[in-house]
């Protein structure tokens, strides 16, 4: 039941080249569903705009990422802001830094966009951060959770409902760990487990090493031969009984789980649904 209970709750990633999967998705994922759209690199926020009406019509929740650092300026972030909630029906946006060396604009940081105010200013009343529970390759741990604490402080003055969406990773334990020591730091906020969705290995190595994830990622080298790991599948399932076992029998203080699909947006929405129906069956 818990695992059902998680699935039917999951919000999804998808990327513009998905959006012609929606039609096909309504009928496999439950109406409302939050869909978080992603900003590739070289898109357009034009791109991002459109998907996200797209995914509205659609009977789904748009959520889109937004890298601050791309925003050249106040003005900018305000017209984009102004068209997502009055054009693309958009409630919630996902900030995140971006990891891109140099800054076009004002905002070097998420804390920078929260500090301004724009969001409230838009209408918006809830926001999505990033968590890192095996922390990021390129910034300090100490750093991370210094940032991971500010940043709900911010959205919490504002007034925001704040969750935090993690990093994928391929074992329960550190997001369980990261659980623990970020309510023990005072964030009330949604905690959310990012997870892959079904996928191939090799494509799973690939994008886990230039996203930085943690040591998790020695969970796709638990197969027999160099042969398999090139050609397996990778299946969440196991990850997700645990941190279903986690919330139930172990108390564990989350709130749900996330899956970014790497160009599988309509297979993850498949599986999602199976496993719905077998859970609940």
């Amino acid at each position: 039941r818990a695992v059902a209970r998680l699935a039917r709750h999951a919000s999804v990633e998808l990327n513009v080249q998905d959006v012609k999967h929606l039609a096909a998705s309504r009928d496999r994922l439950p109406r409302g569903t939050r869909l978080y759209v992603s900003h590739l690199p070289k898109q357009s926020w034009d791109d991002t705009l459109r998907a996200c009406r797209a995914v509205a019509e659609a009977g789904f929740e748009p959520i889109p990422h937004v890298p601050v650092r791309l925003m050249e300026s106040e003005a900018a972030l305000d017209r984009f802001l102004e068209r997502a909630v009055n054009d693309s029906h958009v409630r919630e946006v996902l900030l995140i830094a971006g990891d891109y060396s140099t800054v076009a604009g004002p905002y070097a940081a998420v804390a920078d966009v929260l500090r301004s105010g724009i969001l409230v200013r838009h209408g918006l009343r809830r926001v999505s951060l990033a968590g890192h529970p095996e922390g990021h390759p390129k910034v300090a741990l100490e750093e991370i959770r210094r940032a991971e604490v500010e940043k709900a402080e911010l959205a919490k003055e504002a007034g925001l409902d704040t969750t935090f969406v993690t990093q994928f990773f391929f074992e329960a334990q550190p997001f369980i760990d990261w659980v623990a020591q970020s309510r023990a730091a005072g964030i009330g906020a949604r905690l959310i487990a990012g997870l892959s969705g079904p996928a191939g290995i090799a494509t799973l190595f690939k994008f886990a090493i230039r996203c930085g994830v943690g040591p998790s990622i020695r969970a796709l080298g638990a197969r027999p031969s160099a042969f398999t790991k090139l050609i397996g599948e990778y299946n969440p399932d196991q990850v997700l009984r645990d941190l279903a076992r986690a919330i139930t029998l172990d108390g564990c203080a989350f709130d749900g789980v996330h899956f970014f699909c790497f160009g599988g947006y309509l297979r993850t929405c498949e599986w999602l649904q199976s496993l719905r129906l077998k859970a609940e069956g």
